[in-house]
């Protein structure tokens, strides 16, 4: 038997610590044996043991998007998930005269599905592999810098490459506990992905901006795709002759009605969570890095908005970009309202003083990690030194810049085996190139692209002339201190010079070689290939700092989980977009964020108050009149007495939750999370149990508003509802 090293009996220590205070965490479904007393205290009716299994039922029921969560729902590879995560294909699939996003979409038959936004995929995880030794072996171990993660991406690659021999399936090493662990994960990659039911735009994302983040909530956030696969039953690209896929599981509706203080978990994809950031990573988020975004997001949108005026097909095309942005705002404008004023920066400083006084009261733990704290604080300060000065060129970029860049990048790394090119780069990468290449055409508008390229170059070149990169401003004919008028010009000249806005001249790049590139006098081609050897020269750069913060970090979170294991102290890890399980209760908040008493359900009642017929709140008149009539159907709650639309839940989440199921004590579907509240969101930094709230679509809502409303009689009977 192999011997455990002091780091793995910390690890184990941690996850049996861990049940003491388990209403917190995002869990790997791996921890969750250790957790199993106060799971089943708060409810849950099946043995946590059987949740670690990914291969069975729920687990294996659930899956990812590439950046959200949905769930299988029938037999014949019904998925459903967030009306905003299919967003992006509903945006994809409208045109003036066909106007998917206001109107919703129903497929009445297989036939009529409609094939998924360029790029779409649905995820099954099939296995999940502790992978640490071989990520840093002993030769990774002696390295630091760029050598190292080098090194690192090579044991990645190798990986990914062995594991990938089963066709069919994407595999991916995720780092855990700031790169201490390493995991491989294995799922089938479906491909062949298409949509099937969306409702209105006044239904799935009734409230808009306005009621993001907010409570109460009356938000029909729900959409449907079906996953497809060849005659053969594997993964295949999209064909007539692919048939619906048939998963292992699927979720069942509820069978009973949820009510306030009832169980719930939910299973998912979340992001990314940064609780464990050192103090001077979280001020140099909210005292520079999120103001600055936020700043960026704002002028980036009233240009989208100004640009698309009376323009209905580039207002499409910009729908699902202004929809992120929105989203992403509000988000970091909630942190920064709830940061501001706090003592979160004063509570992290002295938690981190504590940890390093406990590592330096022992001559042996501060021989093996007291120097790194030092070390990490200067080397995360130079990152970010870096990241100030060169935001605003990137944001500058025009949109075809980058495409070229990514064209040229291509061609020089296919010039190498494909184990030594790198990652993104390789033939597993692909078809997503092929797909953003694809999919552009639909989400790129020259006009509005060049106004916001505009914008951002003007504010970079104000900046002091030796602050700014010399071969950026070649490339592109620029010169510091330019006005704006120049720089338009300017942009004017580059965006007539390039083809590269047709998908057909676009897509005739790839395979191509570097001397193609070099001979091009497409405008944006030509400054890619001026820029090439810059751009090399800052992922070198990037690549040793990286290196230098990963070994010192991991050195500090290995002293931090040491550290919790000797307070038997729970530490989960961050979430990183691996599945995850959290667990809580239907509940309210006394008082809410606006000092009213939050009540845990929302009811269709709050629609028709809400209604105005226009803008964010313009809910279908069909619903209206329904909700008028009170056709509840069987789907009124009788204590509510009426339908329920949203309700809230202790859950821990953040994004990439967005589409996870929700599911009571039996495993049962009894809604989908779509959001948190805005003065919570400040948790994926800082948690705090009285506040965190996650806000979940009742699935109720959902059966209602496809019987009722959309008469969706199909798809509610395919997923067992009589």
């Amino acid at each position: 038997m192999k011997k455990l090293s002091s780091l793995s009996l910390a690890i184990l220590a941690l996850a049996a610590a861990g049940a003491a205070r388990a209403e917190e965490g995002m869990w790997m479904p791996s921890q969750l044996p250790q957790i199993a007393a106060p799971l089943k205290a708060a409810g849950l009716a099946l043995d946590p043991a059987k949740l670690k299994d990914l291969t069975q039922f729920p687990m294996n029921a659930v899956i990812s998007l590439g950046g959200c969560t949905a769930s299988f729902v029938s037999p014949q590879g019904l998925v459903v998930t967030n009306h905003h995560c299919a967003y992006g294909s509903i945006q994809y699939n409208s045109r003036p005269d066909r106007d998917l996003i206001k109107n919703g979409f129903l497929a009445a038959t297989f036939a009529d599905e409609l094939p998924a936004a360029p790029g779409s995929r649905v995820f099954v995880t099939s296995e999940v592999k502790d992978v640490t030794d071989r990520v840093i072996d002993a030769k990774v171990a002696a390295l630091t810098g760029k050598a190292r993660v080098d090194a690192m991406e090579a044991n990645e690659k190798a990986l990914v490459a062995e594991c990938e021999k089963d066709a069919g399936h994407r595999c991916n090493v995720y780092g855990f506990y700031g790169g201490v662990q390493y995991q491989l994960i294995k799922q089938m990659e479906i491909r062949d992905v298409r949509l099937v039911h969306a409702p209105a735009d006044g239904v799935g994302k009734f409230g808009g901006d306005t009621d993001n983040w907010m409570w109460p909530r009356h938000t029909g956030d729900y959409s449907f795709y079906r996953a497809y696969v060849g005659p053969d039953g594997k993964p295949a690209d999209y064909s007539k002759d692919n048939k619906p896929y048939q998963p292992k599981s699927y979720l069942k509706l509820a069978s009973s009605p949820l009510k306030e203080n009832d169980f719930v978990m939910v299973t998912g994809y979340p992001g990314r969570t940064n609780r464990y950031r050192l103090p001077v990573e979280v001020d140099f988020t909210f005292s520079w890095q999120q103001p600055t975004v936020i700043s960026a997001f704002e002028q980036r949108l009233a240009i989208i908005k100004a640009e698309t005026e009376g323009r209905k097909d580039a207002e499409l095309k910009y729908a699902s970009t202004v929809a992120g942005l929105n989203n992403t705002m509000k988000n970091f404008q909630g942190q920064q309202e709830s940061y501001i004023g706090s003592d979160i920066l004063d509570r992290k400083q002295k938690g981190y003083a504590d940890l390093k006084a406990w590592v330096n009261a022992d001559p042996k733990r501060a021989k093996e990690w007291g120097a790194d704290f030092a070390t990490a604080e200067k080397l995360i300060a130079e990152r970010q030194a870096i990241g100030k000065a060169e935001m605003a060129m990137g944001m500058g970029s025009p949109t075809l810049l980058g495409t070229a860049r990514t064209l040229v990048k291509l061609a020089e790394e296919q010039q190498k085996p494909d184990a030594e090119r790198k990652s993104g780069f390789q033939a597993r990468d692909m078809s997503r190139i092929a797909a953003g290449l694809q999919s552009l055409e639909r989400r790129y508008d020259e006009k509005v692209d060049k106004a916001i390229a505009a914008s951002f170059l003007v504010k970079y070149l104000a900046q002091p002339a030796s602050t700014l990169n010399p071969t950026f401003l070649s490339a592109l004919g620029l010169t510091a201190g330019m006005n704006e008028a120049a720089i338009k010009a300017r942009l004017d000249v580059l965006y007539a010079g390039s083809k590269l806005a047709d998908r057909a001249e676009r897509t005739s790049w790839v395979g191509k070689k570097p001397a193609d590139f070099k001979a091009s006098d497409d405008a944006f081609i030509k400054a890619a290939v001026a820029l090439y050897a810059d751009d090399e020269a800052r992922e070198t750069r990037d690549k040793e700092l990286g290196g230098r913060v990963q070994q010192a970090y991991a050195s500090t979170m290995k002293a931090l989980m040491a550290y919790k294991a000797s307070r038997k102290e729970a530490l989960y890890p961050d979430a990183n977009s691996t599945l995850r399980v959290s667990f809580g209760k239907v509940t309210g908040r006394t008082p809410g964020a606006d000092g009213s008493n939050w009540t845990p359900f929302t009811t269709l009642a709050g629609v028709s108050a809400k209604a105005t017929g226009t803008g964010e709140f313009n809910a279908p008149a069909a619903q209206l009149a329904a909700i008028k009539a009170k056709k509840f159907d069987k789907y009124a709650a009788k204590e509510l007495g009426n339908v329920p639309v949203n309700f809230l839940a202790t859950l821990d989440t953040t994004g990439g939750n967005s589409g996870s199921p929700v599911l009571n004590s039996k495993a049962e579907l009894v809604g989908l999370l779509f959001d948190g509240t805005l003065d919570a969101v400040i948790a994926d930094v800082d948690f705090n149990p009285k506040m965190v709230r996650s806000i979940v679509l009742d699935a109720r809502y959902m059966q209602w508003q496809m019987k009722v409303v959309d008469k969706a009689d199909n798809l509610l009977k395919e997923m067992g509802v009589q």
